[in-house]
């Protein structure tokens, strides 16, 4: 069930709800024409929305967090990333938007007179409205209060007429309500359905993508659309003890023609690891990894055949991610999510790269114990552990729009756990969605590469006869969402992602005529 569809359904839940907020919320109105009026009372949540089309605009979206948060603005959730066409003046570069929810001590104005500062700090003074500017903050709601003053009115007054700010706003949103706050929010909209039918009417999802707005991951120097096609990530271990190819390329000659080679076969990105992530393997330390990776990893940047291409680090360990993007990589693959170096995601933070955050449960010696393989329903507890680990990485930092998750194949995992993953890709996504819309939109990878799962279905012991049997898994999930797919064998993998994605776009003009 798509997530589109997930709204339709999540409406009805609301109408009770907002009925009662509305009555709720009647004593709190604050509605005065004095602006020094304020709301003095403890901690409020807020949403606050962010545009920029001046300058580097994600260096000025970086910029305003930090002074948000050093202001007494306590960042806790971001919504996605989105570059939109400009609206009221067109003749202007495009806007990036996004929106992101706080928890704040200062009332509506004191937030306001913030924000205003932010902007004049960070470059903007007067200009026409609605044209260009380095950064403009808009307070979209305040706790559960309304407010009107001659300076503020809160709820934003243009929410309802605006497609980028909706669709970030809802990113910050799930199919549940999380909180009566959230309850509040969505009876301000006056429609049953809450801000869930707002959306839906204006065309919700398939707005995403069209001209006007594309949800997009900063990487590298760009901003990148992954819906447009699933991207092949390359595998590249420079490991003496990998389950697959260890011992193989610890040579940076042999590491860099494996690299050329898969370039040529089609990979968008090459993800490089230098410690054994296989079931039972000892870990080494950061040093021992990084004698390993750096002579390969610098030598693979400087290749005239990786312009253009991603290089990932496939590292738990936060030293290991520092020097790696230093010396070139452009992303960090964690298979720990956070969780086998507790400097990993502050580090991180500061690195500004995206981040692959994986479900691991355990680390690679422990996560085959009876214990890390008990699971009700994998699908929904594999979700609801991602959202808890970007919950973190959020709190770190690391804003929403930089995630890309993983749900960890082959890792805590059974094989009938493995399969239930496969095929049940959009129900990970739809679970998700139910606490938040904008983690389930976040990239998914996946990497199902010749795991001994495959070869106890198909009696294939040697790791590299298992190449027939990953491709089947790369097709069923590109089919059921994956963006971007982790292999050993690029070319035949690659041509099957092309297949799939052909398939995709067909269904998608089928859908629309």
């Amino acid at each position: 069930m798509n997530i589109l569809k997930q709204l339709v359904l999540a409406k009805h839940r609301f109408s009770g709800l907002t009925r009662h907020c509305r009555a709720l919320r009647s004593s709190y109105l604050h509605s005065s024409t004095d602006a020094s009026i304020e709301v003095h009372s403890p901690e409020q949540e807020v949403v606050i929305a962010l545009g920029s089309n001046v300058g580097d605009r994600l260096d000025n979206f970086n910029n305003a967090l930090e002074l948000m948060n050093k202001s007494g603005i306590n960042i806790t959730r971001h919504a996605c990333l989105y570059e939109t066409a400009p609206a009221y003046v067109t003749d202007q570069p495009n806007f990036l938007n996004s929106a992101v929810r706080a928890v704040t001590k200062l009332g509506p104005h004191e937030l306001l007179a913030v924000l205003k500062q932010i902007e004049k700090d960070m470059g903007r003074f007067g200009g026409i409205r609605y044209g260009p500017r380095p950064i403009d903050l808009d307070i979209l709601f305040y706790g559960k209060f309304k407010v009107h003053s001659d300076i503020l009115t809160i709820p934003h007054e243009r929410i309802w007429e605006r497609p980028f700010v909706m669709a970030p706003l809802m990113d910050l949103l799930g199919s549940s309500a999380d909180c009566d706050t959230v309850t509040c929010w969505h009876s301000f909209s006056l429609l049953s359905g809450g801000l869930l039918e707002v959306w839906e009417k204006m065309g919700g999802e398939s707005l995403i993508g069209k001209e006007g707005m594309k949800r997009v991951l900063p990487i590298k120097s760009g901003l990148w659309d992954w819906s447009q096609r699933t991207s092949v990530m390359g595998i590249l271990n420079v490991t003496p003890d990998s389950f697959s190819d260890g011992g193989k390329f610890v040579s940076v000659e042999a590491a860099v023609t494996q690299a050329r080679l898969m370039i040529s076969e089609g990979a968008d990105m090459i993800d490089i690891g230098a410690q054994s992530t296989r079931p039972m393997a000892s870990r080494i330390s950061a040093e021992e990894e990084l004698d390993r990776l750096m002579p390969v990893l610098e030598a693979v940047a400087g290749m005239p055949e990786a312009e253009g291409k991603l290089i990932s680090v496939d590292s738990f360990y936060s030293k290991v991610a520092s020097e790696a993007v230093s010396k070139g990589a452009h992303l960090v693959n964690d298979v720990s999510a956070g969780q086998l170096d507790s400097n990993m995601l502050r580090v991180v933070a500061g690195l500004r790269v995206p981040y692959i955050a994986m479900h691991m449960r355990g680390e690679p010696h422990t996560m085959q114990n009876s214990e890390n393989l008990q699971y009700d329903d994998v699908c929904k507890q594999v979700a609801s552990e991602i959202y808890s680990r970007v919950k973190d990485v959020e709190l770190s930092g690391i804003p929403a729009w930089r995630v890309i998750i993983d749900p960890g194949i082959g890792f805590s995992k059974k094989t009938e756990h493995d399969l239930d993953i496969l095929v049940g890709l959009p129900n990970i996504r739809a679970e998700i969605a139910r606490k938040s819309f904008g983690v389930s939109h976040a990239p998914m990878l996946i990497g199902p590469s010749r795991k001994k799962f495959l070869g106890h279905i198909c009696s294939r012991i040697a790791a590299d006869e298992r190449d027939p049997a990953t491709i089947a898994c790369v097709t069923a999930g590109v089919l059921g969402g994956a963006n971007i797919v982790r292999v050993h064998n690029v070319r035949d993998n690659a041509d099957s992602v092309k297949v799939c994605d052909a398939m995709l776009k067909q269904r998608s003009t089928k859908n629309l005529s």
